[in-house]
């Protein structure tokens, strides 16, 4: 099993979902979080004076599937959530031990 974690611009949320679904993905789990990267942030102007905002708000998106169907879903979140612009975010791919569903007690691929 693995743990894909993407960080990716919010508006882009509902794009990355709808390519998912089609692949069997049955649960997400999204977090609103702040962060920069190579942008370093952005300055704003609000009431006429300029401030710099290091953090850019930013949507994490934790999905956990069989190891066979995360390159489908790496590939998914990539073109769906491409914008061609910095800020576009990073996936990350992480191996997962062990999965437990907690209500009834099925394991790994099962509670998934």
């Amino acid at each position: 099993m693995k743990l894909i974690m993407a960080i990716i611009k919010p508006f882009k949320l509902d794009d990355v979902r709808e390519a998912l679904t089609p692949l069997g993905v049955q649960g997400l789990t999204v977090s609103e979080v702040k962060g920069f990267g190579r942008q370093k942030g952005q300055t704003e102007i609000y009431r006429g004076a300029e401030y710099h905002v290091s953090f850019l708000p930013k949507v994490k998106i934790e999905v956990v599937v069989a190891t066979d169907l995360a390159e489908q879903v790496v590939e998914a979140i990539v073109k769906s959530a491409h914008t061609g612009k910095i800020g576009d975010g990073k996936i990350f791919v992480i191996d997962i031990e062990r999965a437990v569903r907690i209500r009834t007690g099925e394991l790994d691929a099962e509670a998934l």
